[in-house]
């Protein structure tokens, strides 16, 4: 296996590390309005992941960074066709990240209520945009080299609403928002775990059917690709795996609920980057257009220098974030959340 599949290889772990780690996030987010019954409850939930946000986030950093520097051409194409959706999430997750730093500082109910909708939009366009970009990187774009070198993108925003990429924004979505649920029954006691235990269980059913409804797209899309096998088995792991994280949640075991989702958006993932393989990015215009591993790749000193430094910081940055969630294992109980009348804590650290 040559360093430009490696390479296409380790971008696909650093993504789904993010959309396993910050995926919760999201279903903590978005599950403000549903669980959040006074702002004692909304506490509760943004403080089951204070500790740990902005320290998932970086995910998304360091695969931007593994992209930008292993396939240049790749990086330069999709974040120019992608720029106003992609601009769409960066000022959501702003919006999010601000709101867990600001909701507090204010002495009223109408100040902390615009910061929890901010949290709540913040929490749900990004994995749904993030969704419907992934789904087409899947399909194909209408993308074609130019006479000087490199590849253009000849769509707009609309073109990227297709049906197909709009279901999988939803499944990617909802996804998040069951994975966040089953989180907060994991973390918390009491009402809050019964109710977040509940509500995914609801969630969930949906959450199976649309899932259900993207991978069989998917596969049909790719029929004759010689990815297939590899596409269908990936399909196949995800959908026993979201099975096996309902049933479990049902049975109040939160910790291989979240397990089996955990799985369940890993071989999703998965599924999407085999659909993509041999290439970064198919094109919808003439699949001779259509941009290769190799044709998007660094240079092979390039891919040396960064395969040297991944082996040696990877493990530490790993260990790291083990630690952290190591130290802020235990659940969050009404009982650690200041009276509502006291000065307000921080709550998102």
């Amino acid at each position: 296996m040559d360093l430009t599949t490696v390479w296409f290889l380790i971008v696909g772990v650093f993504l789904i590390g993010y959309f396993v780690l910050d995926g919760f996030d999201f279903g903590v987010g978005m599950s403000l309005p549903f669980l959040g019954k006074n702002n004692t409850d909304r506490r509760i939930l943004i403080n089951t992941i204070g500790p740990v946000w902005d320290l998932n986030e970086t995910w998304l950093i360091v695969a931007g960074a593994a992209i930008f520097a292993a396939f240049p051409e790749w990086y330069a194409t999709m974040f120019s066709g992608f720029y106003l959706a992609l601009l769409l999430i960066l000022v959501a997750l702003i919006l999010r990240g601000v709101s867990f730093e600001y909701r507090h500082l204010g002495k009223g109910q109408k100040w902390t209520r615009w910061f929890d909708q901010f949290i709540f939009w913040g929490s749900v366009l990004p994995p749904f945009l993030w969704g419907v970009a992934f789904a087409n990187l899947a399909q194909g774009v209408p993308i074609s080299p130019m006479e000087q070198g490199g590849w253009i993108y000849e769509g707009t925003l609309l073109t990227l609403l297709n049906p197909y990429a709009l279901l999988g924004g939803l499944a990617v979505m909802l996804l998040c928002f069951t994975h966040g649920l089953v989180f907060v029954a994991l973390k918390t006691t009491g009402e809050m775990r019964e109710n977040a235990r509940s509500l995914a269980t609801k969630a969930g059913v949906v959450t199976i059917v649309v899932g259900a409804l993207f991978l069989v797209w998917t596969i049909m899309q790719h029929a004759g690709s010689d990815q297939i096998p590899l596409i269908i088995a990936c399909s196949a792991v995800a959908a026993v795996a979201l099975i096996a994280a309902w049933v479990a949640n049902l049975r109040g075991r939160e910790g291989w609920a979240f397990t089996g989702n955990t799985v369940a958006i890993a071989f999703v993932l998965l599924a999407i980057f085999m659909a993509l393989f041999p290439n970064v990015m198919h094109s919808s215009i003439d699949p001779a257009y259509s941009m290769s591993i190799k044709g998007a790749a660094s240079s092979q000193m390039t891919l040396e220098l960064m395969t040297w430094v991944a082996v040696f910081t990877m493990p530490l940055v790993i260990a790291y974030q083990a630690w952290t969630y190591w130290v802020f294992r235990k659940r969050i109980t009404h009982a650690s959340i200041p009276a509502e009348h006291a000065s307000e804590e921080a709550t998102a650290h």
